[in-house]
């Protein structure tokens, strides 16, 4: 088994590495050549251009973008497209909007050259736990990734799904990631208010940690969230500001589109943007309207 591998980013480096590990020979490829010395392992063979990767691979090439979403994938399929031909299949694994999945495909596939579009969650641990990989694809296409999705996956039968047709991959990460904001926000915010309960002294390390064993919600997250709690220094030094990567931004997108209700993942994605300072001027708004209105006093900076 031999995969194509183009980005070196965190998860492409540890994917590149656990597929090593599994018995996948790596032909890896990245600009940087700091990020290619990164991976330097029994099973991983670095190469210095995107050309190199495809002479070194074995026909018919399978070649795994983990590109980030946007023009970096845009172009690189662009230059790829030229240099495959009839029966290699062309991987899209990094974070992408999936109507960008099924147009690409479109144009991909016009070449004779197969398309997939996996989402890939797992994170930093997924080295060690194995990720799960939701795959868009043909039936064919499927059949031809299958092998090397189960070296990626936990196990063969667990954390592995074909999730539709082409643009179904990142379509059901983009839903994952939406949940994820949601629940992240309601442990955020629960542990918040304990926090916020002096006279109580809760010990929020000690719920979380009772939590993660019997409890409804327990879950990797929480698992998570009792880690930090038992560093409540680091936590008291990191800036109240959350990114958000986009895929929470598709998914309202999609509630949009579809018409669906989708609230919470609506309200925690609002809430990532309150953190960013994108709601100061509203902020400064009412507190002049309540001055107006009612003479409440203004807080100056």
């Amino acid at each position: 088994m031999q995969i194509a591998l183009i980005g070196l980013g965190k998860m492409g480096a540890n994917m590149a590495r656990r597929w090593a590990r599994g018995g996948v020979n790596v032909v890896a490829f990245d600009r940087s050549a700091e990020a290619r010395e990164s991976v330097v392992e029994a099973n991983i063979t670095p190469v210095a251009s995107l050309a190199d990767a495809l002479v070194s691979a074995v026909l018919p090439r399978i070649v795994w973008m983990m590109l980030p979403s946007g023009e970096i994938t845009e172009n690189t399929i662009d230059t790829l497209i030229p240099m495959l031909g009839k029966g290699d299949l062309l991987v899209d694994g990094g974070n992408a909007n999936y109507k960008d999945s099924v147009r690409r495909a479109v144009k991909v596939t016009a070449a004779g050259i197969g398309y997939a579009d996996v989402g890939v969650s797992g994170g930093v641990w997924g080295l060690q736990n194995g990720y799960c990989v939701m795959t868009g694809a043909t039936p064919e296409s499927y059949a031809m990734l299958k092998p090397y999705l189960e070296v990626l996956a936990p196990s063969k039968a667990q954390g592995i799904v074909h999730a539709g047709a082409v643009g179904a991959g990142h379509y059901a990460k983009m839903i994952h990631n939406g949940i994820e904001y949601g629940m992240m926000q309601a442990l955020a915010e629960g542990f918040a208010l304990m926090e916020a309960k002096k006279d109580f002294a809760m010990p929020i390390a000690d719920i979380a940690e009772a939590w993660r064993d019997g409890s409804v919600v327990r879950s990797w997250l929480l698992d998570l969230t009792a880690s930090a709690l038992q560093k409540p220094d680091e936590i008291a030094a990191i800036a109240p500001y959350v990114a958000d990567s986009g895929e929470g931004r598709w998914a309202v997108e999609a509630m949009l589109d579809l018409g669906v209700p989708a609230p919470v993942t609506a309200l925690a994605l609002t809430t990532r943007f309150a953190t960013q300072g994108k709601g100061d001027y509203a902020a400064k708004l009412l507190a002049q309207m309540r001055a107006g209105f009612g003479g409440h006093a203004v807080k100056k900076q």
